[in-house]
């Protein structure tokens, strides 16, 4: 489990001024983000594909993708299931789940931009469903999880309009489901 250290409170100087696992936000800031992604410590999970009837994760217009619902799935393949709250999975874990949603939309951007992750512009809009007992009201805290994986590897490109919901179930039993509206820039070209 990687521990996040970075704050998200619409701040940017919050992230600036925090380190994360110990990694000086200076040298951050010069670093093609592929090589960012490995001085934090991240491994992205393999890109997924459609776990229903339609058949792309992500849709490509010259500067948007528009990226379907991602669950919680870690490296090894298995699903962060469950709802968040009394009796439930506990805050902390649901951010987890959120975390892994993010690091798997971010796997697909990869995957979707031919390995260059610099050509992301601006993480635009997350929208976040998080499986929800029905006492449990920070839905909002637990998308934080996926924020803050963005907001680290992006930086700036990675601070975004959000919203997050809760419901009773999700499909596979999945405990957070995000989708992302992202700007990118276009491939150069001769």
């Amino acid at each position: 489990m990687l521990a996040m250290s970075i704050s998200y409170r619409g701040s940017r100087a919050l992230y600036r001024g925090t380190p994360y696992l110990g990694v000086d936000s200076q040298r951050l800031q010069q670093l093609h983000t592929a090589a960012k992604i490995k001085l934090l410590g991240i491994t992205l999970p393999p890109p997924g594909g459609p776990k229903a009837n339609y058949n792309i994760v992500c849709w490509e217009s010259p500067t948007t993708l528009y990226m379907s619902g991602h669950l919680p799935i870690r490296v090894d393949g298995s699903l962060v299931t469950g709802s968040i709250g009394p009796g439930g999975l506990t805050l902390e874990q649901g951010q987890e789940a959120a975390r892994w949603c993010g690091l798997n939309l971010i796997a697909t951007l990869q995957d979707q931009l031919g390995g260059d992750l610099d050509r992301v512009e601006k993480v635009v809009k997350l929208f976040g469903i998080v499986s929800s007992k029905q006492e449990f009201k920070q839905q909002h805290l637990v998308l934080n999880g996926c924020s803050d994986v963005m907001m680290a590897v992006f930086e700036d490109r990675g601070y975004h309009a959000r919203s997050a919901i809760g419901t009773n179930t999700l499909p596979l039993d999945a405990a957070v489901e995000v989708e992302a509206l992202v700007k990118i820039k276009a491939p150069f070209t001769r």
